[in-house]
């Protein structure tokens, strides 16, 4: 794992390096980007500032080297979005630190469960949410549904 690794709140200073680091992600995944597909992009601050919202970004040596962020499903349920990893420091455990941050803070939030989605031929990020406790509960239209349940409903 890269060293002085520090996961903090977004602040409007990142939006241009946080959307950078996620339009280039999903570039070489799936080989084109389309921004329009990625509206909350355009203003992070604005697109996570609500109440039960969280975008952290992960920071080595004060670069930005990772995203990530929660945000509410339903009533208890939050779902994490825009893990992402730059190329250079990938395969670093920055993508599971991110990940295991917003699980940890997720019942501050008021959830106790969390839900994911990714490309059923995303195999990293299949793999890591499986590392992170989440199941596959649903897989259609080429996306994999999974789920991880905090804390027991009293």
């Amino acid at each position: 794992m890269a060293s002085n690794l520090t996961i903090r709140p977004f602040s409007p200073a990142d939006q241009q390096a946080v959307s950078s680091l996620i339009l280039e992600g999903l570039g070489e995944h799936f080989d084109t980007i389309n921004p329009a597909l990625n509206p909350d992009l355009d203003n992070i601050f604005a697109s996570y500032v609500n109440p039960g919202f969280l975008f952290v970004v992960c920071e080595t040596d004060r670069k930005l080297v990772g995203t990530g962020a929660l945000i509410p499903e339903m009533a208890g349920t939050g779902r994490i979005v825009r893990v992402s990893v730059a190329n250079s420091h990938r395969r670093q455990g920055i993508g599971r630190l991110i990940t295991d941050y917003l699980i940890n803070v997720a019942p501050e939030h008021g959830y106790n469960q969390l839900v994911v989605e990714t490309n059923e031929d995303w195999f990293d990020a299949i793999r890591l949410y499986q590392q992170c406790g989440f199941i596959e509960c649903d897989r259609r239209d080429g996306e994999v549904h999974m789920i991880k349940i905090l804390s027991a409903v009293i």
